[in-house]
């Protein structure tokens, strides 16, 4: 059993086809911590985007809905907001800075720990787009 510790790093490009899409990447995650050797550590999961978020949940198709559904609700595209001005897209700023770019999931023994229903999404709030960046890092031990 080897101590060594390191860090992988791995980069995925994803397109959007929607203004409001929910896309998968729990696969790609546990691929890049498979890729990466390590047995226990952590993964981060980063959109580098002002208009994208991740999130950690089910995705079915009528809670996915209901996840664009609060975003239109209460952080809406006709808010009044200043922003919009400039790009027409505040909402999409506002609600990726209140879900957040990033999650943290432990890995032990090489298995992403995830409850029974999460499944890691990117959120786009701004779609659809050709090139959407997504940073997996792994950190740990092998």
């Amino acid at each position: 059993m080897s101590n060594e510790c390191l860090t992988y790093t791995k980069v995925l490009t994803i397109s959007s086809r929607r203004k409001f899409e929910l896309i998968r990447i729990t696969d790609e995650v546990i691929k890049a911590v498979r890729e990466s050797g390590i047995r226990n550590g952590l993964v981060l999961v980063f959109v580098p985007h002002a208009t994208a978020a991740v999130i950690a949940n089910e995705y079915e198709h009528n809670i996915v809905q209901d996840y664009i559904e609060w975003v239109r609700r209460y952080v809406p595209q006709e808010g009044g907001w200043r922003h919009n001005m400039i790009d027409d897209n505040a909402h999409a700023h506002i609600a990726s800075a209140i879900i957040g770019p990033s999650r943290t999931f432990p890995i032990v023994n090489g298995e992403v720990i995830r409850g029974t229903w999460q499944e890691i999404m990117v959120f786009e709030l701004d779609g659809p787009r050709y090139r959407r960046k997504v940073i997996i890092q792994v950190v740990g031990c092998k």
